[in-house]
């Protein structure tokens, strides 16, 4: 959307279009303070299913794609991750408010198809978030942090 709220076209720049799933997501995140479990849960949804399809893609072409877009980014150094096992994940996960991660997941797939952002793009833009909600999950100590609101920059 532009200031007037409307979804960029097809034909606007690659940063428009960005730009546009960039603020529509941090704006989602913060008027609704969703936590890091599940935006960590929406985000990794996206980034593996076009992971998915650019990898048949290059499968098909005999490409290898690159590192940045496989892998996701390491961890702020001097932060130890809490073993998966530390927390009751069948707890956690009914703890999830799953109308909210469908509304942040109809955002994402919404703005990605209507303004036909090229996915090698909008995995770039998921790899961002998803770095900082690593660097999050990894600084949560107990589950209830898992439902603290994910911390965005103000400049993010």
């Amino acid at each position: 959307m532009d200031s007037q709220g409307e979804m960029p076209s097809p034909t606007d720049s690659m940063e428009e279009k960005l730009l546009f799933l960039q603020e529509n997501l941090s704006n989602f995140v913060k008027q609704y303070s969703l936590p890091i479990i599940e935006s960590a849960l929406v985000i990794s949804k996206y980034i593996n299913i076009l992971l998915n399809e650019l990898e048949k893609k290059a499968t098909m072409e005999n490409e290898i794609l690159p590192l940045e877009i496989t892998e996701p980014r390491a961890i702020i150094e001097g932060v130890k991750a809490p073993k998966i096992e530390d927390f009751p994940l069948d707890k956690l996960m009914q703890n999830i408010d799953q109308d909210r991660m469908d509304i942040f997941d109809t955002i994402i797939r919404t703005i990605i198809n209507g303004s036909e952002i090229p996915f090698v793009n909008a995995i770039m833009l998921l790899r961002d978030w998803e770095g900082i909600i690593r660097t999050q999950l990894a600084k949560s100590t107990s589950p209830g942090h898992l439902f603290s609101p994910l911390e965005l920059d103000d400049g993010f």
